[in-house]
């Protein structure tokens, strides 16, 4: 298990190597964590350059799996830290994060049709190479990194999370448990931890919908399940359709561009699947920005 003391030793190894990302007041009692601001775009890095400075790293260098985000986040840490990367993703990954992969300096391997298959091939990949693998969010060392972003947010009675596999919302239950309410947000169309808790245990679900290629792990990752229920979050599911207006809404109202993931979070709030209470002061985290920005004029 992941706690606090982990959070704050990741905190001081990667200390230098992150950006602490602003935070934006958007009302009265509301803010947004602007970690998409973060470098390669999302709060991966945080965990990815924990992950490989606890190593070991061989000359075999790192393997990734990764619906685009995780991968990038491996490709920049990779990069700095002046190891080789490998980083499979599925064929449905956004054509603007598999460039940018290719960019970063990271060798693209486009395995299945969703984040499940390409992890398969990448544990395989590390497996027969001896590369130091990755995960994108079921790790420890990852989750502890990721939980920094915690650490920098203090005074709040609520924190909105956008969940896929968990690795978010699980370092910053780490970090935040018993100091803030935590709710984890999910489309409907990709609610691996929601389903978890409701049946007592990580299970399979279906995948699919506009946050699938950042939101999409068929199945939540350990760690977040066992955090997630000790901490007795609460969980609440969105449609896609108030992903889409979420999305535009940040964008038409504060010029903020995000993917479709990352405002699943602010979906919560604008559909009414989360109503806070009077004064309740709430932070959004928009935790990444690997998007395409052209439909947001449309």
């Amino acid at each position: 298990m992941v706690d606090l003391a982990d959070v704050r030793a990741a905190a001081k190894r990667i200390d230098g190597r992150i950006r602490r990302t602003p935070m934006f007041a958007a009302g009265p009692d509301l803010w947004f964590k602007l970690e998409f601001m973060q470098h390669a775009g999302s709060f991966k890095t945080r965990g990815m350059m924990n992950r490989i400075l606890t190593g070991p790293v061989t000359s075999a260098g790192l393997v990734a799996a990764s619906g685009g985000n995780a991968g990038l986040a491996a490709a920049y840490a990779a990069r700095e830290l002046g190891h080789s990367v490998e980083v499979f993703v599925p064929v449905t990954a956004p054509a603007v994060k598999v460039a940018k992969l290719g960019k970063l300096g990271a060798r693209v391997v486009q395995e299945g049709g969703e984040y499940a298959e390409a992890y398969a091939a990448a544990v395989v990949r590390a497996e027969e190479t001896g590369a130091l693998f990755c995960h994108a969010y079921d790790d420890p060392e990852m989750v502890a990194g990721n939980g920094t972003l915690g650490l920098e947010l203090d005074g709040f009675d609520t924190v909105l999370v956008a969940v896929g596999g968990g690795g978010l919302i699980a370092g910053v239950i780490a970090a935040l448990s018993g100091k803030a309410r935590i709710v984890g947000v999910e489309p409907v169309g990709a609610c691996a931890l929601h389903a978890a808790l409701r049946a007592g245990r990580p299970v399979d679900v279906p995948v699919s919908g506009v946050a699938a290629d950042s939101l999409g792990a068929r199945r939540a990752g350990d760690i977040a399940f066992e955090l997630a229920r000790a901490a007795k979050i609460d969980s609440v599911l969105v449609e896609d359709g108030a992903i889409i207006e979420a999305r535009r809404r940040l964008w038409d109202e504060y010029r903020i561009v995000v993917e479709h993931g990352t405002a699943a979070a602010h979906a919560a709030l604008l559909s009414g699947a989360y109503r806070p209470e009077p004064g309740e002061r709430v932070v959004v985290l928009l935790c990444g920005a690997n998007t395409d920005p052209a439909d947001l004029t449309t």
